[in-house]
């Protein structure tokens, strides 16, 4: 259970500060304040008064009862390879992801998930290679053979729970974060291309399937599940049989199963449908374009957006009576936090995955 103490620091985590930018703003040695966020000192009422302020949370905010979580096993970047992420950035990023999931433990004491297709695991040295675990899953689910249309609709059936962040303007493309007790949580990029989100959630979802615990080879596991799952062997070499392999045909596949150019060439790689020097020159070309970070915008499609939360927070107000500002004082963050947490929370949802408790 959390105390004052873990609470200011997850507070000062989530706006981004330093023990000693904190410190003067609550009016007190850096070292007295530090010895707070360790619970060696006492944080008094009139602390949390002055701390409210300077984080701009709810008083009630810094005596939540939930368990503080560390950071998650792996965040997606912008680019496959680069991890730029800060500690700074990781722990604003993980701040808020505590902060979502004492949201989601709230928002689940009113409502109760139902999933419809099991989330279960395969062990890497149990099932063989990520490929192969991608097509176990596309058959455990039995998913229809082509493109997955809405992907983020097929993992919230499983009962995962995908939601937009900004992640505080890191480049981050997507983190997921499961702890105890609680549904799976996928945070999403929604200022990258839809393509970028639809390959990181297809990531993430290989991680939640796969890995239990950090391995040397997860990033590139993980990336081969997403390949694989979204571009599966047979129907990838099917697409291509006869065509010759150019831009303009990358260009043709992209909307049809809504990956990016460079995902679907580098499947084509992994199935060596072209040669190493066609591959090369294929990317030299995409380089010099400028589209190893962004890709025509003509190619570019809309986001897959999240259902269950807009579902639950929409139930709560229909099927509960709960206002608008019922819900947010549940969550102990102001509007502002709450509208950006959950940009669709008006729109209405689809039902089949929820029921409501007595």
């Amino acid at each position: 259970m959390a105390t004052r103490g873990n609470m200011l620091r997850l507070a000062r985590h989530l706006r981004g500060l330093t023990q000693k930018k904190t410190a003067e703003q609550l009016g007190v040695a850096q070292a007295v304040y530090s010895r707070m966020e360790n619970d060696l000192v006492e944080v008094d009422d009139e602390c949390i008064r002055v701390a409210s302020r300077a984080f701009n949370l709810p008083p009630g905010f810094f005596d939540l009862p939930d368990t503080v979580y560390g950071p998650p096993v792996s965040i997606h970047p912008m680019l496959r390879g680069h991890s730029d992420v800060t500690a700074r950035e990781l722990d604003m990023i993980t701040a808020e992801l505590n902060v979502r999931m004492f949201n989601l433990r709230r928002f689940l004491e009113e409502m109760d998930l139902k999933p419809s297709l099991d989330l279960r695991r395969f062990d890497l040295e149990q099932y063989g290679s990520p490929a192969d675990i991608a097509d176990l899953l596309r058959r455990h689910w039995k998913i229809p053979s082509g493109p997955i249309k809405n992907l983020t609709r097929l993992v919230e059936r499983a009962g995962v729970v995908v939601g937009y962040s900004d992640f505080g303007g890191a480049n981050v493309s997507g983190v997921t974060f499961a702890v105890p007790g609680r549904p799976p949580l996928v945070l999403l990029n929604p200022s990258h291309p839809a393509d970028r989100v639809r390959f990181t959630l297809a990531h993430e979802l290989g991680h939640l399937v796969m890995h239990r615990f950090p391995t040397p080879n997860m990033e590139e596991e993980a990336n081969l599940f997403a390949s694989n799952f979204l571009l599966p062997r047979k129907e990838l070499n099917d697409a291509l049989r006869g065509r010759k392999v150019t831009l303009a045909l990358l260009a043709a596949l992209k909307p049809e199963w809504r990956v990016s150019m460079q995902g679907i060439l580098y499947a084509i790689q992994r199935e060596k449908i072209i040669t190493p020097n066609q591959a090369r020159y294929l990317w030299q070309q995409i380089a010099t374009r400028g589209w190893k970070t962004r890709e025509p915008a003509n190619l570019d499609f809309e986001h897959d957006r999240p259902t269950v939360l807009p579902t639950i927070i929409k139930a709560m107000r229909q099927e509960l009576g709960l206002s608008g500002e019922d819900i947010k004082s549940i969550t102990q963050i102001y509007s502002e936090e709450f509208d950006r947490f959950y940009p669709y929370a008006s729109e209405a949802g689809t039902r089949p995955m929820l029921r409501i408790v007595s």
